[in-house]
């Protein structure tokens, strides 16, 4: 399919690409096409960036049959904007439509919709040490009918966001709550899929995380509240008595891109690294015994988040003395060289926009 463009007769004024922040800005352009029910996918086109009109009745207000993305565009110090592992995020965004019974979208159609988008908006791309071009492709139902079941018309979407640097002061670890509560999702449910209704639920406990002095929440599994599964909105791992272990993908757990690279490069590089269930009562004897060497999160905003301290039901454990470890650091460097173009590339990870 042709992708047509129309270009905006008002850009809008840069942002302080000095102070970007996170998803506060956002580009000249978008990129939408739609679905309907016997024609496929349909319309492809860059339009200015500007509302949606929905009816009140628009299914996604009333069932949240939706699903997003999030990736980065690089730009390399020659000049070249640089993709990571794009495809692998639309694979992962067809996964998700699978389970929200939303129809398959074309992969390779998909990244070069992002690359037409970030051509068209290239000007608006970020030049300050650390900051990139985050990429929201996101899907919505559209018919307007209130009746549970899936639609039949949809509306896919790309808007881009110039983003600052997650860490501006450093790479400083975060504090963690234990969330005993609330949970995040379960094994049938849509844990594994990138869909709102994962993030809306986990809000509360976000909130009380918050007003308890952490930055973020580590979820327990959601059926017998003894397994750990992920931490905010990123996979987490533990480096325990020299292994580093991250909980195994069980149906309830976003499968990462960031998550797979760390353990690619782990494996590569030969240090021990396990996917496996992970219970509270390990980690806390670990942690007890001075064998929880490091803890670290992983995904596309922050790529490795240190932990420093954990803390659950009145206990609290400091880890590696409240700085990031060897591993950590590591795998943030070796990933950042990778996404800005610093390093080479074996793993065929990267793309250059042309």
């Amino acid at each position: 399919m042709e992708i047509k463009i129309e270009r905006t007769t008002a850009p809008k004024a840069r942002p302080d690409y000095s102070n970007l922040g996170f998803g506060r800005s956002f580009t000249d352009h978008m990129f939408i096409m739609n679905y309907t029910e016997g024609k496929g996918w349909h319309d492809p086109r860059i339009v200015p960036y500007q509302p949606f009109v929905l009816e009140p009745s628009c299914m996604v207000f009333h069932y949240g049959q939706e699903t997003f993305e999030g990736m980065k565009a690089y730009l390399r110090a020659d000049g070249d904007i640089q993709l990571f592992r794009p495809k692998d995020n639309f694979r992962r965004m067809n996964d998700s439509d699978a389970r929200l019974c939303i129809p398959e979208l074309d992969v390779d159609f998909c990244v070069e919709a992002v690359k037409t988008l970030l051509k068209v908006d290239r000007d608006w791309m970020p030049t300050e040490p650390g900051t990139s071009m985050y990429i929201r492709p996101f899907v919505i139902a559209t018919d307007p009918h209130l009746g549970v079941h899936a639609s039949k018309t949809y509306i896919f979407a790309i808007i881009l966001s110039p983003s600052g640097a997650y860490y501006t002061g450093g790479l400083a670890p975060v504090r963690i709550y234990v969330e005993t509560e609330d949970v995040r999702a379960v094994r049938g449910g849509t844990g594994e899929a990138k869909t709102g209704g994962n993030y809306s639920a986990s809000i509360r406990a976000q909130e009380r995380a918050g007003s308890r002095g952490y930055e973020q929440v580590l979820w327990l599994d959601g059926v017998e509240r003894k397994y750990i599964e992920e931490v905010g909105a990123m996979n987490v791992f533990f480096k325990i008595d020299g292994t580093v272990v991250t909980p195994a993908l069980v149906g309830s757990i976003l499968p990462g891109i960031t998550r797979r690279s760390c353990i690619e490069l782990l494996k590569k590089h030969n240090i021990p690294v396990e996917e496996r269930r992970l219970s509270l009562e390990e980690l806390k004897n670990a942690a007890r015994d001075g064998r929880l060497e490091e803890a670290f999160g992983s995904g596309t905003a922050a790529v490795i988040s240190p932990i420093g301290e954990l803390a659950w039901e009145g206990e609290k454990f400091t880890i590696n003395g409240g700085k990031i470890g060897e591993v950590s650091q590591w795998l943030y460097d070796t990933l950042t060289d990778l996404q800005w173009g610093r390093s080479e590339d074996p793993f065929g990870w990267t793309m250059i926009v042309k």
